[in-house]
This record gives structure tokens, sequence and C-alpha cells, in this order.
């Protein structure tokens, strides 16, 4: 699970992810990361001292009713705490669901998320993922 100082709430700091952050696009989600701090000084020193990468997501009414919108949300929550530890500290990444979504499964939208945050990290991040999701040492 995903810790609750870990998940992005405030409207502006999604709004700084979506605007100011780089995008990559698959077929079930678009991932956003925003790197580094900023913003004002209460945020920056949030970051700092926070615990590093942070995730929030979206998830419109256009995936599905409110179940669906729930079911993806908690697979999302769940495959972006496994991954979070790779990405830079005080980086904000927003995961947006699109329609697809809905009738995904848990091991696509994990090869999905993959290959966004690969896209979007340098493949640094993700290999330095599956190596810690695997117990062994990076």
């Amino acid at each position: 699970m995903l810790p609750s100082e870990s998940r992005v709430r405030r409207g502006d700091e999604f709004a700084r992810a979506i605007r100011a952050g780089r995008r990559s696009g698959r077929a079930h989600l678009v991932a956003y990361l925003a790197e580094g701090p900023e913003g004002s000084e209460k945020a920056i020193d949030e970051a700092r001292t926070g615990p590093g990468a942070r995730a929030g997501f979206v998830v419109s009414k256009a995936v599905g009713n409110a179940v669906v919108r729930n079911r993806v949300r908690r697979r999302l929550r769940h495959l972006c705490a496994a991954r979070l530890g790779a990405l830079p500290a005080g980086s904000i990444l927003v995961v947006r669901a699109l329609p697809p979504a809905a009738e995904a499964d848990y091991a696509l939208l994990g090869r999905e998320l993959d290959a966004a945050l690969e896209r979007l990290t340098g493949g640094g991040a993700t290999r330095r993922a599956r190596v810690h999701r695997r117990g062994e040492e990076s």
C-alpha cells in the first residue's frame, strides 16, 4: 500500500506535474513526472524533508462507475508503491487512467507503468525498482 505521506493530494501539485512535467502515454494510462521541488518555500521544505517521490492518481468517470474507478485506483496505487523508491527525491508522479484501464488486468497495468516510467526516467528507475522488488541489492 502507498503510505499517506507518499501521496499527492493538493491540486497545485497535480497541476505542476501535468503542466510542467514530462509525459509518457500508453494505451491504458498516461504518466506525468515533475522532478525536483518547485513552488513556495513551504513546498520546497516539505519535499526536502519528505519521504522522497510522491504519486497521485486521476481516474475520471470515463473509466467507469465508482466501483471500477476505485479498483483501477487501488491497482495503480499498489503498483506505484513498489516503484516510488526508484524515482528522484522530491519528484511528483501523476498517473492518469484512460478508459481501457477498466478492462486491463494488474499485470498489464504494471507493464505499461514500467514502460512509461522507463521512458520518463531514461531507464534507470525501472531497472532499480525491478531489482528492489526481487529482493536483490542494487
